[in-house]
């Protein structure tokens, strides 16, 4: 698919501070031009209606109509790429978290202030900009998720003996993703019960989001999911997700699958990095691992996931139909590293036998 040159963008914020700021780092990419400015949600639909953009770039927290209820009228009638700019603040991230559950595509969190020089900071939104741009985004209606509440160990032991709950998991599965990864990860683990392996997840997240995103998913799915804290056991029947700026590791302590949380440079320009993350895992778990790339631009992980099957690790990578950006996958396969390309679905089916 051969897209156009230009990528025009319309900017969404009540502020008109970070509306100029937006407008003036992503100019200094000639080949994104700023088809208009809106400080609410129904000045943005009135642009919208005489030239639709490639790429929305969206606040939460806004007058009139916030920006969750004006991205929900965006991908039922007409899906367009959307990065969400966000707060720090919990509301903020909760809501966040949300609007990926609705569609968008992308995070950026304010401030804006991505590196030490505007130019760092340029760079950085330019590159969202055009990863939003490749993303295969399409018409959804939001679904009602029922939420339960959790069982307690003892009352799942005495409903079903079977039953074993977050005991130390020999085995373990990692799993990697970027853009779109957020839903991707969902449709994988939700069908997933307490008798699951452990498993091990980075998504390329911001600070402060991934503790939003583990609690989000632990109210709707069966088995347990946290984020991730240096020294956490591997266990049976749970999730964990490395913190976002920081690195996570598969290590062994007492000979126990633990993880550790760990400072240091970005990887592949992340931190979190998936290959920090399979290096590991290929280096102390080998041939008892199994190994996920999923959605996301970039190459993160391709190579960690060779690394894992050259441990005789089991590798997949998401196949480029279901992916909403077929980046990290593809480089995968292009390596040789994934076994097997599978939908989110056939990942969930082939997690559940592997035991």
């Amino acid at each position: 698919m051969i897209l156009p040159t230009k990528i025009n963008v319309l900017i969404v914020d009540d502020s008109l501070s970070i509306r100029n700021l937006m407008e003036s780092l992503l100019q200094r990419d000639p080949n994104i031009v700023i088809t208009g400015k809106a400080s609410d949600p129904y000045e943005a639909a009135n642009m919208i209606k005489k030239k639709i953009p490639d790429v929305i770039t969206l606040d939460i927290e806004m007058p009139k109509m916030d920006g969750l209820t004006f991205l929900k009228k965006i991908m039922a009638q007409h899906p367009i790429p959307v990065i969400i700019v966000s707060s720090l603040t919990s509301k903020g991230a909760k809501a966040t978290i949300k609007a990926l559950e609705y569609g968008a595509v992308e995070i950026l969190q304010k401030p804006l202030n991505y590196g030490p020089t505007s130019e760092d900071t340029s760079k950085y939104l330019i590159q969202k900009i055009r990863t939003a741009r490749l993303a295969n985004v399409k018409a959804r209606r939001t679904k009602k998720i029922e939420i339960h509440p959790k069982l307690s160990a003892d009352a799942i032991l005495r409903k079903n003996k079977n039953v074993i709950f977050q005991s130390v998991a020999e085995k373990v599965i990692a799993i990697g993703a970027s853009t779109g990864g957020t839903e991707a990860i969902l449709e994988v683990i939700k069908p997933l019960d307490l008798s699951t392996t452990g498993v091990v997840i980075v998504q390329h997240m911001p600070i402060h989001f991934t503790a939003a995103f583990a609690t989000r998913l632990n109210e709707i799915c069966e088995i347990s999911v946290k984020e991730a804290e240096d020294g956490d056991l591997i266990r049976r029947g749970q999730v964990l997700i490395a913190p976002g700026g920081k690195h996570m590791l598969v290590d062994k302590k007492n000979g126990n699958n633990i993880v550790r949380i760990i400072d240091g440079p970005s990887v592949n320009r992340h931190k979190p990095s998936v290959d920090v993350l399979f290096r590991s895992v290929s280096n102390k778990i080998g041939p008892k691992a199994l190994g996920i790339l999923l959605t996301g631009m970039g190459d993160d992980g391709a190579k960690g996931l060779l690394e894992m099957k050259e441990a005789r690790a089991q590798t997949i990578a998401q196949d480029e139909k279901s992916c909403v950006v077929y980046g990290m996958p593809k480089e995968a396969v292009k390596l040789g590293a994934a076994m097997f390309q599978f939908n989110l679905s056939s990942i969930s089916e082939y997690i559940k036998r592997f035991k």
